[in-house]
């Protein structure tokens, strides 16, 4: 028997501990693209790993919308 048999299955703790790590990348895209005028649905591209590092150089050269005081 192989040591490489079971390399693919992670079991119900690393499934919770993936589910966790994408919570934790996701949910802060979701909150701040709104407020750069950006859909938050595109927060999911975050789950592609070059994804996040895109979406980070995005926000960093876009203005955020500024509320009006009235």
């Amino acid at each position: 028997m192989m040591m490489t048999d079971n390399v693919g299955m992670m079991g119900v703790p690393g499934l919770l501990f993936l589910i966790v790590m994408l919570a934790l990348v996701v949910v802060p895209f979701w909150k701040l693209l709104p407020k750069f005028g950006y859909s938050s649905w595109i927060s999911l591209v975050a789950i592609i790993p070059l994804g996040a590092l895109i979406l980070i150089w995005i926000l960093a050269f876009s203005e955020p919308k500024t509320r009006s005081t009235t």
